[in-house]
């Protein structure tokens, strides 16, 4: 049986690195549907692939709580948290109020809901769309000085809703490692890790509070490693790199050409490369 995909079941926040732009050319090398059971995406930030691809059965995970909180949110308590993000507003002073809360002890305080509406605003209306933290945890990118942004977008919020009910979806908040804990042969992995950076200004690891340096890109390869010699799929999106593709040199390694719009400076900006890395045909 095939499962129907909602379209309007999309991303709720603009994610740097995320793979929108990149979904025609990611789905050409998906496996299909009925050759895996169960669907793993370790790194699932905005969910771009997760949303197109709309499992049956999955397990996603983000270290970033916050994220995991408004997924959780979104399927268990959507009602509120469209409450809760009616009382924001698009102006600057308010918005460093709120950006300022995870830097005080009243953040405790808040439901679920209101951090949850407390992450889409600040991601619909900080500048550039990005979502970053310094080492401290705290979400630290300035005021977007957007005109009109989309902060209560209701319609793509009730089709995520949905389709998290719909589904068997397990939610953690982890290492990646963990993610994928009790695996079984025959699932299938989507890694979408920090990208390992070509530039002094390209480097993607600031939306969690631990980077994701050399070590880190290595033990993310023995994890594929073992996941290989289990009888999983794995398919890795990463920076196209001498160090990344010597890395998966034993595997399938795709280039592909991106553009990134989400970089703190301009000049940054543009048509990059990139590799996809998979063990399968």
């Amino acid at each position: 049986m095939i499962r129907s995909i909602n379209p309007i079941a999309q991303p709720v926040l603009k994610w740097a690195g995320g793979k929108r732009q990149l979904l025609p050319v990611i789905r050409m090398h998906l496996p299909k549907q009925d050759t895996y059971s169960s669907y793993y995406e370790p790194f699932v930030g905005g969910g771009a692939v997760l949303f197109d691809l709309q499992p049956r059965k999955a397990t996603i995970n983000d270290v970033n709580a916050e994220i995991i909180n408004l997924y959780k949110v979104i399927r268990e308590s959507l009602d509120e948290l469209v409450v809760a993000l009616k009382r924001h507003k698009n102006d600057p002073d308010y918005y460093y109020k709120v950006r300022e809360l995870d830097r005080k002890k009243e953040y405790s305080k808040l439901s679920d809901a209101e951090r949850a509406a407390r992450i889409i605003f600040l991601n619909k209306t900080c500048y550039n769309g990005l979502f970053r933290v310094n080492s401290q945890g705290q979400f630290n990118v300035p005021f977007g000085k957007y005109k009109n942004p989309n902060i209560v977008n209701e319609v793509i919020l009730k089709a995520v809703r949905n389709y998290l009910q719909s589904t068997e979806i397990t939610f953690r908040n982890g290492d990646f490692e963990d993610a994928v804990a009790g695996i079984r042969k025959k699932s299938f992995v989507y890694f979408d890790p920090p990208y390992h950076p070509i530039s002094d200004t390209s480097s993607f690891t600031g939306y969690a509070l631990n980077g994701f340096d050399e070590a880190e890109q290595v033990r993310l390869k023995t994890l594929c490693d073992r996941l290989n010699r289990l009888g999983c799929k794995f398919l890795l999106s990463n920076s196209y790199c001498d160090f990344i593709c010597d890395l998966y040199k034993d595997y399938k390694v795709i280039k592909l050409e991106a553009s990134r719009n989400i970089n703190s400076v301009g000049s940054a900006r543009g048509k990059i490369f990139e590799v996809l890395v998979k063990n399968y045909e």
